[in-house]
């Protein structure tokens, strides 16, 4: 089975349209959504509508800090991306804001682990910046494939049977084995807002069969979801880092 899996959607609308198209062309048979929902972008309620429907078809969701801060008070983020949230808060509707709160945390399936920020404590939002935070993920799960987002640059990392690790960053549309003989982490990058330098929407395609992992980029609208940010009043560094993808 051919899974498409993407990460940070942030209420970017022409983002994920421009991800699930380019995911079904290239024949994706299911989807996986790893969290950040919500946040900086100005589709939210779309953006949540449409993961209810791929969810109610048999696609695989997990929570994100930005979809749990929208239901509690307690998250603490920097002040654009408070702003971002407190708007947010005033655009869903109880079904939305409950689908958000109700999304667990990870979800095993089989030898692959989803997870937003990483697997050895997911509620606390960690950031995979390096092969010593991948190893702290990797020796907490079993899984053969973690999978996360949360840090919005695209990574792979590996660790074998004598907790060697290596990481590199993936180069866009080649496909690479991941090796039955050691345990992988996967960081997708963003749908909603990339931070590599590359505007284009990232995601993972991933075949369940042949385990070979391949990093997919989308372009998309950039100033059109741009455009959306700023007529909604929201503050206009969230709209200008689309173009430069930081």
């Amino acid at each position: 089975m051919l899974l498409a899996v993407f990460s940070d959607i942030h209420g970017n609308r022409q983002a994920f349209e421009a991800c699930l198209k380019v995911a079904r062309a290239k024949g994706a048979e299911r989807f996986v959504m790893l969290g950040d929902f919500v946040g900086y972008g100005a589709d939210p309620e779309w953006v949540v509508d449409t993961a209810m429907e791929l969810v109610a078809q048999g696609a695989v969701a997990v929570r994100g800090n930005h979809d749990q801060a929208v239901n509690s008070s307690s998250e603490t983020m920097n002040n654009e991306a408070q702003i971002a949230i407190e708007w947010t808060r005033g655009r869903l509707d109880i079904a939305q804001r409950r689908f958000l709160a109700e999304l667990p945390m990870l979800v095993e399936d089989g030898d692959r682990l989803f997870v937003h920020s990483e697997a050895s404590h997911p509620q606390r939002w960690h950031y995979i910046r390096s092969t010593a935070d991948a190893a702290k993920s990797l020796i907490s799960t079993p899984a053969h494939v973690t999978f996360c987002g949360h840090i919005h640059r695209p990574a792979l990392y590996s660790m074998s049977v004598t907790a060697k690790m290596t990481g590199l960053v993936p180069k866009t549309d080649i496909s690479m084995p991941l090796l039955r003989g050691r345990q992988w982490l996967a960081v997708l990058g963003a749908v909603g807002q990339p931070r590599d330098g590359d505007p284009s929407a990232a995601f993972v395609l991933f075949d369940t069969t042949s385990c070979q992992i391949t990093y997919c980029r989308a372009p998309y609208d950039v100033a059109s979801a741009a455009n959306r940010i700023r007529e909604n009043g929201l503050p206009h560094w969230l709209a200008d880092r689309l173009s430069e993808g930081r």
